[in-house]
């Protein structure tokens, strides 16, 4: 059986007023989406389980049906993987955003979107400033950058605030803090706020930041954590063949942990000006050689979080309109699974990711349909698939029973 599953990040939300009490996927036509529920069953998924971050990480990892108790190694060391990064046993990776802070305010957690060139020539700053023996900076994707520790001396328990849950409010509300009483703990703290300042200070004085609307002034590390190591997707499912397209190292990292193939788009950005037609195309191909495509797009996940409810829907319209629908359309006739769904909710009024089960729609040649003709997350409480967890999303997708 051949699969393809489309991941809208962050698209479900709640009902808004301005819609008339609908949500932004109620309100925008998607006759796609429409088509693989009326076509098949739906349901929900719980992706954000109580005990957890309300991150990405954590919610495409149980997508994949991976147990998070076992496995979950932090958000750093994920993307450090994607990087190509040779984490050393005692190395921590931390995602480091660059972010902008106003007046003891966190402004804005991706410090305006921050262009590629410019946050690359940022953290090469720091490195060359504030890098040694302890401490090492990796530029990522826009904000979405790395910092490491490096010794036994320093812990990964540590307590942290999301960035982008923690906009518009004050920054010394928001510090790390030891998780344990170890002195490792405490001292991690206290290095990784004193390197917080440092950067700030040195980040706030470079050109780079001169007269920027929203100047990338401050470092924000979060979700530390050690090397990964979790079982393959295809001895997990089977020997089932996996590719992963993305445009952001969190899914990356993911995947090369999983041991999916990984395939990198030119011109996917995450962000509403990806190449939506080359991730559409790179599905395709990849189905040829793969029995499960994962196709993920960010940039939903993104307007939600600015707070931009017409970029939202424009963005769910482009994924319906230019991924899921040409993907359809070529392999039409085929013997495949589709499946779609968003990895977590993020409700354009909080601007942050909750642990709201997600909407669920698949058809194929072994889903039976229900009474479900169109996709949201209202209409498909009433699917036959009810509510999954762990691994019951992918083992139905793949049929595995």
């Amino acid at each position: 059986m051949k699969a393809v599953l489309f991941l809208a990040d962050g698209m479900a939300d709640e009902p808004l007023e301005e819609l008339g009490g609908k949500t932004p996927l109620e309100a925008v036509d998607t006759p796609n989406m429409d088509y693989i529920a009326s076509n098949g069953a739906c349901g929900s998924f719980l992706s954000l389980p109580e005990g957890f971050p309300t991150s990405s990480d954590v919610a495409n990892m149980s997508t994949l049906g991976y147990d998070l108790a076992a496995c979950y190694p932090g958000r750093g060391p994920l993307e450090a993987v994607s990087q190509g990064l040779n984490l050393e046993s005692s190395d921590i990776a931390w995602r480091c955003n660059l972010v902008t802070v106003q007046d003891g305010i966190l402004k804005d957690y991706s410090a305006g979107h921050i262009e590629n060139e410019v946050s690359g020539a940022l953290m090469r700053f720091l490195q060359e400033k504030l890098g040694d023996d302890k401490i090492s900076f990796y530029p990522g994707v826009s904000y979405r950058n790395l910092l490491v520790l490096h010794g036994n001396e320093f812990s990964d328990k540590v307590d942290y605030s999301k960035p982008d849950s923690s906009q518009g409010r004050k920054v010394e509300d928001l510090a790390l803090r030891p998780a344990d009483s170890s002195q490792q703990a405490a001292r991690t703290v206290s290095f990784m706020n004193e390197k917080i300042l440092e950067a700030g200070k040195l980040l706030s004085a470079h050109p780079l930041n001169a007269g920027i609307k929203d100047p990338a002034n401050c470092i924000w590390p979060w979700s530390p954590g050690h090397r990964p190591d979790f079982k393959s997707f295809s001895e997990k499912y089977s020997g089932a063949k996996g590719a992963v397209i993305s445009a952001v190292d969190v899914i990356f990292g993911i995947a090369k942990c999983a041991g999916m193939d990984i395939i990198k788009v030119p011109g996917a950005t995450g962000f509403v000006d990806t190449n939506y037609k080359g991730k559409a195309d790179a599905a395709v191909e990849a189905l040829k050689d793969h029995d499960f495509v994962y196709l993920h797009v960010e940039a939903i996940d993104e307007c939600s979080h600015m707070g931009d409810l017409e970029l939202k829907m424009k963005a769910i319209s482009d994924f319906d309109s230019k991924v899921v629908g040409p993907v359809l359309e070529a392999l039409r006739g085929s013997d495949t699974t589709f499946a779609v769904l968003p990895d977590h909710p993020v409700p354009i009024k909080l601007r942050k990711h909750t642990r709201t089960p997600v909407p669920v729609a698949i058809c194929g040649p072994k889903i039976k349909p229900d009474m479900v003709s169109e996709y949201s997350e209202k209409s498909v409480k009433g699917g036959a698939l009810g509510l999954m967890k762990n691994e019951e999303l992918m083992r139905l997708i793949l049929n595995l029973g």
